[in-house]
């Protein structure tokens, strides 16, 4: 008899990205040590999953050096061994550089960008680009698929992250291939990047009616659109990504003391959706993990 996850939500965490300095949250981390302590209490808050961009721990610049990325890894694996790692596939200046850690290291999980967008910071309220103004983040449909055919051979699950409606219709098309990706899919839906859809349920709904039946889903979003996308997830029978990567602050508008703490506030409202935090076993399962 199948084991029913349907009332499980998992909760990942993406304690950094590209773009977050410590600057605006001096939570953000940039050592190794500092990775694996904030991994520690994210678990420990009820994240089963943490997605990592290392950071080169002298700049504090995101970094394709595999020997930092192995040191970011060791450390989480020392403090917190039960959380699954999902390392990006969206660092380096060359394919090469990006395809790198998944050939190298193997994770449960990364995360694959599903098209080529503008890719600004700016204010909302003025309507002007402050940062990046000339920024693409380019992922190609041979970026896509030779990320997909490594994550294959690695037996790492792709995350498919969704910007924008033009990039599930990338991978729906790339999807009629019957040996380029795993089935069922697993899909992040990124909602509030200057370049991408704005979290509303319209555009919630639309994405969940075109992908495969199957397939597993989460969400994630820039600023207010974490929670927004949370809330929603949680009541729609998805999954929730918090972390300083993505929001700064709590909803009340304060900096958060750290991603675990965003992580606690997804776990209250899994408990208010009523449902029930996943476990790093039961995320296996309803993530379809390949090993």
């Amino acid at each position: 008899m199948t084991e029913d996850l349907s009332n499980k939500l998992v909760i990942s965490v993406a304690l950094v990205g590209s773009a977050t300095t410590k600057e605006q949250n001096p939570a953000v981390p940039y050592t190794p040590e500092e990775f694996g302590v904030e991994a520690k209490k994210c678990f420990d808050a009820g994240a089963s999953t943490v997605h990592i961009h290392a950071r080169d721990k002298k700049t504090g610049w995101p970094t394709p050096d595999l020997d930092q990325i192995k040191a970011v890894i060791d450390n989480i694996n020392e403090k917190a061994p039960e959380i699954i790692i999902n390392i990006t596939s969206s660092v380096g200046i060359t394919l090469e550089q990006r395809v790198a850690p998944t050939q190298t290291f193997k994770p449960l999980i990364a995360s694959l960008n599903t098209n080529s967008m503008n890719f600004s910071i700016g204010d909302f309220k003025t309507g002007k680009v402050v940062a990046n103004a000339d920024g693409v983040f380019r992922n190609t449909f041979l970026t896509i698929q030779t990320l997909a055919e490594a994550m294959k051979k690695a037996k790492t699950k792709p995350e498919l992250e969704v910007y924008d409606f033009g990039g599930l219709y990338n991978i729906l098309f790339l999807n009629k291939q019957e040996d380029l990706f795993e089935k069922p899919l697993h899909f992040q839906f990124v909602f509030g990047t200057l370049g991408g859809v704005p979290f509303s349920y319209q555009s919630l709904a639309g994405f969940l009616n075109l992908i495969p039946s199957g397939s597993s889903w989460s969400v994630c979003g820039v600023a207010k659109d974490q929670f927004r996308a949370g809330l929603c997830a949680a009541a729609m029978g998805g999954h929730i990504r918090v972390g300083l990567e993505d929001n700064i602050r709590v909803p009340s508008g304060r900096l958060a003391k750290g991603s675990w703490e965003q992580v606690e506030w997804a776990a209250k409202v899994a408990k208010l959706a009523g449902r029930e935090v996943a476990t790093p076993d039961e995320t296996r399962k309803i993530f379809n993990l390949l090993q």
